[in-house]
């Protein structure tokens, strides 16, 4: 992996709770990569227990790899940008609901409002897309997104083609990679696996 030391990154997760666990792991690289880490949480990824684990349990697992308090509000999400406070922002996972609301530009929750602030000063924002309708309703926000400067997918993969045809998870060990090349404003290629 590349040198991150001093890169300021934003770790921002939203609701696909089952991709947790992998997204976590690639914040633990991440930051061993040298990568200052600043997590930040949607509302609903901060107060939905799940049958993944405990909302409060699952915070404060990201704020320990992190080491540091994660933001959780609109109001502390907004200065990220105009304040210069980080300098790529990762959303792994980047739910349907999420790259939904990216694509229309559409800014009410946590999540939305970092990725909002970065793209004001036109910093990198990578998705790590976790979504079972990626290749049915979602299709057309993530094909807006795939034409949208700034954004950087993390590959993509059907992770169970027969029973979930329209499915796609981000492979989540190619983040880190993502996030390298993003920085040279680069698209990891290929997309789709």
């Amino acid at each position: 992996m590349n040198d991150l030391t001093g890169e300021r990154i934003g770790f921002v997760v939203t609701g696909s709770f089952c991709t947790f666990s992998a997204a976590f792991a690639e914040a633990a690289k991440l930051r061993a990569a040298g990568a200052e880490l600043t997590p930040i949480f949607s509302e609903h990824a901060a107060g939905t227990d799940t049958r993944f684990g405990k909302a409060a349990d699952r915070v404060a697992e990201l704020e320990e790899i992190c080491g540091r308090k994660a933001i959780r509000t609109i109001p502390d999400a907004e200065p990220l940008g105009p304040k210069n406070m980080l300098d790529l922002l990762v959303v792994a996972p980047c739910t349907a609901n999420t790259a939904a609301k990216l694509a229309y530009g559409i800014t009410d929750n946590t999540a939305t409002m970092a990725v909002k602030s970065m793209l004001r000063r036109q910093k990198p924002v990578v998705l790590a897309v976790a979504t079972n309708d990626a290749l049915g309703a979602s299709a057309k926000n993530i094909g807006l997104l795939l034409n949208t400067r700034h954004y950087y997918f993390v590959p993509l993969r059907q992770d169970a083609p027969r029973e979930k045809p329209t499915s796609l998870v981000a492979d989540f060990s190619r983040l880190p990679e993502t996030v390298a090349l993003a920085r040279k404003g680069k698209q990891i290629q290929p997309i789709f696996g």
